[in-house]
């Protein structure tokens, strides 16, 4: 394999420059940076989609909605070098900046055997870090941005500390490989296997000619070799096996991916959003909160998960970030705020600074379940009672009165249920949901279903330990580390995370808490589908919980029972904002 260098389209372009690591693969990096010769700061990624693959090409559906409703995104540029998630160099490397795509070990043109999220990936990451901190055209000072895989392992190599990572760009990027993507709540999520077939397997190093052939240089994507199946399948783990053997958190699998919170100490914007229920956006709320770093940034925003970082206002915002920290530019960006929010009304956001999260000002604010009325209500119920559902149906809605004026719910929620199964086992599948006046639920365009309600939650009630340590009133963290089986008709006290939301419900409207035995469905029909994802979505998007094997009906269709009143008081939790 030999690189190629050329000057095109008022850059310098080194495509598939090798970068040898420890143990001898080499890794291959596509580098953009300006024309003149001079020492420029990096921004670089290191990923497995195919840094070959233009966006357009690879991710059709999603390229032609964000073309088409935000026109500043193609703008001032010719969009050959749009890559999935990544940055466009031509709109950095103007500014002085040089640009570095590293494909992942045994992904788009590096060979090596593929094992996501592994602690050898970290190690990889890091050596690309330093590796570009000492090129003759790099300034040392190293900026990490990226989207989803290219933002999640920031947090991991942020924990080796490599000496010349100056700041993070964390836009949309899980942190806790089990409770934020792949078990929510302890319940297996099948998203994790669709994915890897559909974006990683598909970009994998040899598939060569079978594959993509490059619109942006004259190359296989995922060549230059062309292995036999056989072969590309011994070059790469079983991800869905790794995944759905490994359900214990304590498992080393899931800890050997845990970031160190402790040891994240690079200056870093986390950039979450509200719609992202099931993947994301609690690993940027957690990693602003617990990682050391004394100079972080919160910014949240909404719509699609791939928009605003490629549109003017989520550019801009990098731009001053890593100007900042990689240019030493007086740009303001020391003023400001430690925490930007993009707050959610019914019909649009709008901007609001803060200061802190969750929120000082919150009001954390119980509402109480009643079984008898499916009520949610201001003060405890007095009288016990109970309400029993299918352990696969759709539950119970409770709703609170009409609100009798304009209230903001913005942060993270719980609930407290008291539960019994009349088998050893059950799923909770909570929805915090807005209805109107006359009861049609108010959805969002999500991060990717467009028809997302506000907020979800899961548990799996033999997995309700909670970590005394970690565990907040308005943050239930639960160890996963045993499984405590349920007694048949005993009634147990569960503690659910509802992951953060934001909304600003209109006087008139009902807040409703759906507890349910499986997913959330829209009920008004189909949100289609994206070309590269498996499923038609249905309100949850691809993050769906209906793997067989994980819930046989034996043990997870049984009837659930929730209690409230006298000594059971069940209630929601909500982060109501002054």
């Amino acid at each position: 394999m030999n690189e190629k260098r050329e000057i095109r389209d008022g850059m310098r372009i080194d495509w598939d420059i090798p970068i040898e690591m420890d143990d001898g693969i080499v890794l291959r990096a596509d580098i953009y940076r300006p024309i003149a010769d001079g020492r420029y700061p990096v921004i670089l990624s290191y990923g497995p989609y195919g840094k070959y693959l233009a966006f357009q090409e690879g991710y059709r559906t999603a390229w032609e909605r964000m073309a088409s409703d935000h026109p500043d995104v193609t703008a001032g540029s010719t969009n050959k070098y749009q890559n999935w998630e990544v940055a466009d160099p031509e709109k950095w490397v103007p500014d002085g900046y040089a640009i570095v795509r590293v494909d992942s070990r045994g992904c788009g043109r590096s060979p090596g055997y593929i094992d996501l999220w592994s602690a050898r990936e970290a190690k990889d990451f890091y050596h690309c870090i330093e590796w570009a901190a000492g090129q003759p055209w790099s300034s040392g000072k190293i900026g990490l941005n990226g989207i989803s895989y290219y933002a999640m392992n920031q947090w991991q190599v942020a924990s080796l500390q490599p000496p010349h990572l100056a700041a993070m760009c964390i836009w949309e990027g899980a942190a806790d490989f089990y409770r934020d993507m792949n078990r929510h709540g302890g319940i297996l999520c099948t998203f994790g296997a669709n994915w890897y077939d559909m974006q990683v397997k598909s970009v994998q190093h040899g598939v060569g000619k079978r594959g993509h052939r490059s619109s942006m240089v004259a190359d296989y994507v995922s060549g230059p070799e062309t292995l036999c199946e056989e072969e590309l399948g011994a070059n790469r783990c079983d991800f869905a096996k790794d995944v759905s053997s490994h359900n214990l958190d304590s498992d080393p699998y899931w800890q050997s991916r845990m970031p160190d919170w402790s040891k994240v100490r690079t200056p870093f914007l986390s950039a979450a959003n509200w719609g992202g229920n099931g993947l994301h956006p609690r690993g940027n709320f957690e990693g602003f909160v617990r990682a050391a770093a004394q100079e972080k940034w919160l910014e949240v925003h909404g719509i699609e998960h791939w928009t605003e970082f490629y549109t003017d206002y989520g550019v801009d915002l990098q731009k001053r970030f890593f100007g900042h920290f990689l240019k030493g530019e007086d740009n303001g960006w020391e003023n400001q705020p430690r925490v930007q929010l993009q707050v959610r009304h019914i019909d649009r956001f709008v901007q609001r600074m803060e200061n802190e999260w969750p929120l000082a000002r919150t009001r954390w604010t119980k509402f109480y379940l009643n079984p008898a009325d499916h009520s949610l209500g201001a003060e405890p119920v007095a009288e016990a009672g109970s309400v029993a559902y299918d352990g696969f149906g759709d539950g119970v809605t409770f709703l609170t009165p009409p609100l009798e004026a304009e209230t903001e719910i913005t942060g993270p929620s719980a609930a407290k249920l008291f539960m019994s199964s009349e088998t050893e086992e059950l799923d909770l599948f909570l929805v915090l949901r807005v209805f109107t006046a006359d009861l049609k639920e108010v959805v969002f365009q999500g991060a990717l279903d467009p028809h997302t309600p506000i907020g979800q939650g899961w548990l799996r009630a033999s997995h309700r330990k909670l970590d005394p340590a970690l565990t907040l009133e308005y943050r239930p963290y639960h160890t996963h580390d045993e499984k405590q089986p349920l007694k048949p008709g005993e009634v147990y006290e569960l503690d659910v995370e509802i992951w953060p939301a934001c909304i600003v419900v209109p006087a008139g409207c009902r807040i409703g808490l759906s507890v349910r035995g499986r997913d959330y469905v829209y009920p008004g029909g189909s949100g289609g589908r994206l070309s590269n994802m498996k499923n038609e979505f249905t309100g949850v998007g691809p993050f769906l919980h209906n793997d067989p094997h994980d819930r046989p009906p034996k043990i997870f269709g049984g009837k659930n029972v929730l209690y409230a009143g006298a000594d059971r008081t069940s209630y929601l939790l909500l982060p109501i904002i002054s």
